[in-house]
């Protein structure tokens, strides 16, 4: 059955951030340690996946696994760590077997079980992890078949749900609010803080082609990181704020300051007599943006506070079509089971072809070789295509009568319970 598939895994589900880096091997040292791994542990395949909020050994198995399999792990990734650190650590690591491990799987690749649901990006970063473990040698047929299904199932998820649709972010909404009145790529763009929030942006800002982009911050050498992204980015030291004369398109403040860092007098100076519409993003939790400059200008103003209604609202409509995704991936699992049987049969059957063909060869060069000699061109040519016939359907009648007999048996022993698919998945997931 499906009991070979295992998966070892630590998410953001599981434990905090900085823990799951204690599980990830370095960039520089995967293919020693994760071949260290596959060989001291006897795994057939191994595939391994690490992004900032997971860490995912996958392999495949046909030997019990016992939950000691953690400790074992973490000997081998992290032979430095004191005993006292490595126990708690493998109490936090979930080992899932069988259709359990397929299914989370599924669910990483819908997304369904990343920290924010409907995320993408996931499936780039599971196609360059499988292509990293397979330059190691790392995988086989078993982990191929599972990965290919897996992007396919991720796909079908994207494209037949609204999972990936409406920004859960407040960063995310208030960025695709600003859109709506800066669409230009050379708009002004004024940054007022460096700090994680304004970071988010600046790497939307980023994405969407904006260049002219430029970060004032309390430390300066912040606020040049965050300007290296862009092609006209620059960086300044935050008291620049109430001298500057160069106006802007944008404005976007996230600070640490608990008053306004832009008051009414600030606003006026960076606007210089500017009377034209701007755009104020305040990302600020107690606002940074004084309200009173409302009443004196002309300014569509973006904050925290309007955005989390909507927030909560995209929240909601995602984890309806998260009901969704299950469906599917519940289908997916015992389609994926029917095609593991499938291919089992064509690998046990693998033989047959280069018996038939041998069988072919020896009749024409050996038993009947004199009589074939004496036939004309034409004729020997007949023979052959005639044998050529005869061999793909000698080696295709077999295996589809195998195929057709396993195919029947996985849906007797489906019926067994209460004939759903999800009933048989869950007793292939419990051996």
């Amino acid at each position: 059955m499906l009991d070979g598939y295992h998966v070892l895994t630590l998410t953001h589900r599981d434990a905090p951030l900085e823990t799951i880096g204690r599980v990830i091997v370095p960039a520089d040292q995967t293919e020693p340690v994760l071949g260290a791994l596959k060989a001291s542990l006897g795994w057939n395949e191994l595939f391994y996946l690490a992004t900032c909020n997971r860490v995912m050994y996958l392999f495949y198995d046909q030997s019990p696994v016992e939950e000691t399999i953690k400790s074992r792990v973490l000997d081998i990734i992290r032979p430095d760590m004191p005993a006292s650190e490595a126990a708690p650590l493998a109490g936090q690591l979930r080992l899932l077997h069988g259709a359990e491990a397929i299914r989370h799987l599924f669910e990483v690749g819908g997304s369904l079980d990343s920290l924010v649901v409907g995320e993408r990006e996931i499936i780039r970063q599971l196609r360059e992890a499988y292509d990293h473990s397979h330059a190691l040698g790392l995988t086989g047929d078993h982990i191929r078949l599972l990965m290919r299904f897996s992007i396919e199932t991720a796909k079908e998820i994207y494209s037949t749900t609204a999972i990936g649709e409406k920004a859960l972010s407040v960063v995310a909404l208030a960025f695709s609010e600003m859109q709506k009145t800066v669409s230009s790529k050379d708009a002004r763009i004024l940054m007022v803080g460096a700090g994680q929030t304004n970071a988010l942006f600046a790497r939307f800002l980023a994405k969407k082609g904006f260049h002219h982009v430029t970060i004032l911050n309390r430390t300066p050498e912040k606020a040049a990181a965050l300007a290296g992204a862009f092609d006209h980015g620059r960086a300044f030291p935050l008291d620049v704020l109430e001298y500057w004369s160069e106006g802007f398109d944008a404005l976007v403040v996230c600070t640490g300051a608990t008053e306004p860092v832009v008051t009414p007098h600030v606003y006026r100076s960076l606007v210089a007599g500017d009377k034209t519409r701007k755009t104020v993003v305040d990302l600020s939790v107690p606002n940074n943006v004084d309200k009173r400059i409302l009443a004196e200008h002309a300014v569509n103003f973006i904050e925290i506070e309007a955005l989390r209604e909507t927030a909560e609202q995209n929240r909601s409509h995602r984890e309806h079509e998260k009901t969704k995704a299950e469906a599917i991936i519940t289908r997916r699992l015992y389609e994926y089971r029917a095609l593991w049987h499938e291919r089992q049969v064509e690998r046990s059957l693998a033989y047959i072809p280069d018996e038939v063909r041998a069988v072919k060869e020896r009749a024409v060069q050996e038993v009947y070789a004199k009589d074939f000699a004496q036939l004309d061109p034409a004729a020997q040519e007949l023979v052959l295509k005639m044998l050529g016939y005869m061999e793909k359907k000698c080696v295709a009648i077999p295996i589809k009568a195998a195929k057709s007999i396993a195919l029947h048996a996985l849906k007797q022993q489906g019926g067994r319970a209460d004939g759903s698919p999800a009933m048989r998945l869950e007793q292939d997931a419990g051996r």
